[in-house]
C-alpha cells in the first residue's frame, strides 16, 4: 500500500486577531441581548421620570435621567437597525471595524474576532508553499488549499496531511479527485456511547455481501439510497432482526423503527484512507512537526499576533509579507546566504 507520494505537504489553519474588538462584532443573539437590556434600562428611567412628575417637584437628577433616556432610545434604534442588517447577512454576523473579520473559536473556551490563515507547508524543507486568508473554520478548506499547493509545486500527485478539523467526506473526495492523496483522520462525533447505545463503529461492513454486521451478529441489508445534504446515502437495516433482537434497547431508542446505518456511496474511499492512516501512525507526528512551527514563528515575529490592516485584500498582503520573510529566513538556514543567491540566479537565468 503506497502511503506517501514524493511531495508531502501539511495543511493547517491558525486564527490571527483582526483589527476589530468583540464589542464591535455582532451576532443575532448578542444584538437581542443588547436590545433586551436597553429596553429594561429605558423602562427603568421612564419610571424614574414618572415618579418625579408625581411628586410635583423637579428632582436634581431629573435632567440627567432625561439625557440618559434620550441616549438609550437612540442606541435602541441603532441596535434595531443592526438587527435588521444581521437578518439579511448570509453569515448572520457583523463586524463594524473590519467587515471581513469574523468571531471564531480560538480554543475550546475562548472566541476572538479573527481571520483564519490557511497554509500548506512542505515536509522536506518546511517552506510555506501556499497560503490563503479566510474567515471561516478549517472544515471545507482542504480542496482549496490542496489546489493552491499543487499549483505551487507544479504537480498534482502530492500527499496532503491535515488534522481531524478538516474532515469532510465531500471535501476529501474533491481533493482526491484533483489527484492528491489526502490523509485526514476522522474524529468520533457519535453520541451513542453517552446514550448507552451501540456505537456505529461496532457495525462492521462486509464489502463482498454489501451488508453491515451488527454487534450481535445480525445482517443489515442495503435497502435504499437517499440524498442527505447533497450526498447519496445508502441505508442499511433489518426490520425483522431488530424487532426480535434481545439487545434492541442498547441499539436504538425507537419503539418501532429499526437501527439504520447510513453509508455514503464513496465511503469505500474514506475507509481506504483510514487504512493508510492506521498503517502509518507517524502521519500525525509528521503533520505536527511540519505545519505548526511556522505559525508559531510568524506569530512571535508579529509580537501582539494581530493584523494591522483591515479587509481581505490588505490582510492578505500583510500575511504574504510575513510568509515571504519566513520563507527567506528558512531558505537561508537551508542553503546559506550565498547558496540562496546561487539558487535565485539559476532560477531567473
Amino acid at each position: 500500500m503506497q502511503m506517501f507520494t514524493d511531495v508531502i505537504v501539511a495543511i493547517d489553519g491558525s486564527k490571527f486577531k483582526a483589527v476589530n474588538s468583540k464589542s464591535n462584532n455582532y451576532t443575532p443573539s448578542k444584538v437581542k441581548g443588547h436590545i433586551e437590556r436597553i429596553e429594561q434600562s429605558i423602562s427603568l428611567y421612564l419610571d424614574k421620570l414618572d415618579d418625579a412628575d408625581k411628586k410635583a417637584e423637579l428632582e436634581a437628577n431629573s435632567e440627567l435621567t432625561a439625557t440618559k433616556l434620550a441616549w438609550l432610545q437612540k442606541r435602541l434604534e441603532e441596535l434595531k437597525q443592526e438587527q435588521q442588517a444581521l437578518e439579511q447577512h448570509p453569515d448572520k454576523q457583523l463586524s463594524l471595524t473590519d467587515p471581513d473579520s469574523r468571531l471564531m473559536k480560538i480554543n475550546n473556551v475562548n472566541r476572538q474576532v479573527s481571520y483564519n490563515v490557511q497554509t500548506a507547508v512542505d515536509a522536506k524543507h518546511h517552506l510555506i508553499v501556499a497560503h490563503e486568508v479566510t474567515n471561516v473554520p478549517d472544515r471545507g478548506q482542504l480542496t482549496t488549499v490542496t489546489k493552491l499547493a499543487q499549483e505551487a509545486v507544479g504537480q498534482t500527485d502530492i500527499t496532503v496531511l491535515a488534522d481531524k478539523g478538516y474532515y469532510s467526506r465531500s471535501d476529501i473526495k474533491a481533493a482526491q479527485d484533483l489527484g492528491a492523496v489526502a490523509l485526514v483522520p476522522k474524529g468520533d462525533t457519535s453520541g451513542a456511547d453517552r446514550k448507552g447505545l451501540f456505537n456505529r463503529a461496532l457495525f462492521k461492513y462486509d464489502k463482498e455481501k454489501d451488508i453491515y454486521i451488527c454487534p450481535v451478529g445480525n445482517e443489515l441489508q442495503n435497502r435504499l439510497t437517499v440524498e442527505e445534504d447533497g450526498l447519496a446515502i445508502q441505508m442499511y437495516f433489518n426490520c425483522i432482526a431488530c424487532r426480535d433482537c434481545g439487545q434492541r434497547s442498547k441499539c436504538t431508542t425507537s419503539k418501532r423503527d429499526p437501527r439504520r446505518i447510513r453509508r455514503w456511496v464513496h465511503e469505500g474511499e474514506m475507509e481506504d484512507m483510514q487504512a493508510k492512516l492506521d498503517a502509518s501512525p507517524q502521519t500525525s507526528v509528521i503533520r505536527k512537526q511540519t505545519v505548526e512551527h511556522p505559525f508559531g514563528t510568524i506569530k512571535m515575529w508579529m509580537g501582539a499576533t494581530h493584523f494591522l490592516m483591515r479587509r481581505f485584500t490588505n490582510v492578505s498582503t500583510e500575511i504574504s509579507l510575513h510568509i515571504l520573510a519566513y520563507n527567506l529566513k528558512r531558505m537561508i538556514s537551508i542553503w546559506g546566504a550565498e547558496g540562496l543567491k546561487i539558487k535565485l540566479k539559476e532560477l531567473y537565468e
